[in-house]
Formats: C-alpha cells, sequence, structure tokens
C-alpha cells in the first residue's frame, strides 16, 4: 500500500444478510488495506443467509449506537431480503446511512441492500441498479433503473446479485481510492 491513510470501511447489516455479498466484498476491501468494520443495531453476534439456509455468524465489531459515520470513509451494504428489510425499519441505520450521502462518501449496496437507499430517500435522480424485484420501489422513488452488472453514480456503486461481485468490488475499491469520477452523474 502507498504511502497514505489506512481508510476504514463500515459494514452495516443484520440477521439473514447475504453472506456471499459481505464476506467477498470484505476480503477485496481488506486485500488493498482497508480495515472493515462490522455494524449491527445490537452488537454481538449475527447470522447470515447462505443462499437457501442460514450461514456462518460473525461477530460485529461495534453496535449501531456507538458507530459514527465520521470515523468511516466509506459505507457498504450487503443484500439479501431479511437484512435491509429489517434495517430499514430501524430509524438509527437510516440515519446512518443517510450520512454517507450528505457527507458524499462512497456507498456500496448490492442486490436487495437498495432497500436501504430507498427508505433513506437518496436515490431520486440517480441511475441505479438492483436484484431486479426492486426495480418498480427504485424507480418509483426516481431512480432510473437498469439491469446492468454494477452502476457507479456519483458515490454510489450497485449491483444485481453475487454473480456481479467482481465487478462491484472493482468498482467500490477504484471509488474509495479516487473519490467520485469526474463526468459521472450526482
Amino acid at each position: 500500500m502507498e504511502n497514505q491513510v489506512q481508510k476504514t470501511i463500515a459494514i452495516l447489516l443484520t440477521e439473514g444478510f447475504e453472506q456471499v455479498e459481505m464476506t467477498e466484498p470484505r476480503k477485496a476491501l481488506e486485500a488493498e488495506g482497508f480495515q472493515t468494520d462490522l455494524i449491527t443495531p445490537e452488537g454481538g453476534d449475527v447470522k447470515a443467509w447462505n443462499e437457501t439456509d442460514w450461514g456462518d455468524i460473525f461477530k460485529a465489531h461495534k453496535a449501531l449506537n456507538e458507530a459514527s459515520p465520521n470515523d468511516y470513509d466509506a459505507l457498504l451494504l450487503p443484500g439479501g431480503v431479511m437484512n435491509p428489510d429489517q434495517l430499514r425499519m430501524d430509524k438509527n441505520a437510516v440515519a446512518f446511512v443517510e450520512a454517507f450521502f450528505e457527507s458524499d462518501k462512497p456507498v456500496a449496496a448490492i442486490c436487495h441492500a437498495p432497500m436501504m437507499l430507498i427508505e433513506a430517500d437518496v436515490v431520486e435522480g440517480r441511475k441505479v441498479t438492483s436484484y431486479p424485484s426492486l426495480q418498480t420501489d427504485l424507480r418509483n422513488a426516481g431512480a432510473e433503473w437498469v439491469d446492468e452488472e454494477v452502476v457507479v453514480d456519483g458515490n454510489l456503486v450497485t449491483s444485481r446479485t453475487p454473480d456481479d461481485i467482481p465487478a462491484f468490488n472493482q468498482e467500490l475499491i477504484k471509488l474509495i481510492k479516487e473519490g467520485v469520477h469526474v463526468g459521472q452523474q450526482v
């Protein structure tokens, strides 16, 4: 890693997040020398969903009330149906997401995670992708939904499914290293 301050990435999740949508981006981020912190509403252990059944258990680094968006350089939102559906009902989790947009920090959301972006009211006028079942919800929230492997719009990276993780990781890392790209929509 070049002579630079280590960047720290918040990973916001709760019970039922899609395991590979956290573990693979996390591995890629840590391979770049970034620190990752798992943040959950209550702290403690959190169980992943692994395709069709419960997956591994992970220990959170912090409870949401102990985490400040100011301490992080970017935010990763894994999908899974249960994870963002539960998080969007937590006003503190929604405020945590909003804070990253207010400070123009990179945010990455994959699969069903854009539900959190809808709840945080940050998709209007943005080009995004997601799991196909969310396209109507995203359009109704004012987003331009497209069926593409990965979409970068300003400080936001979105992808559709675990199949898109390699492209998702590449664009997330690029965005964290470079910041908002000139010429992208914001």
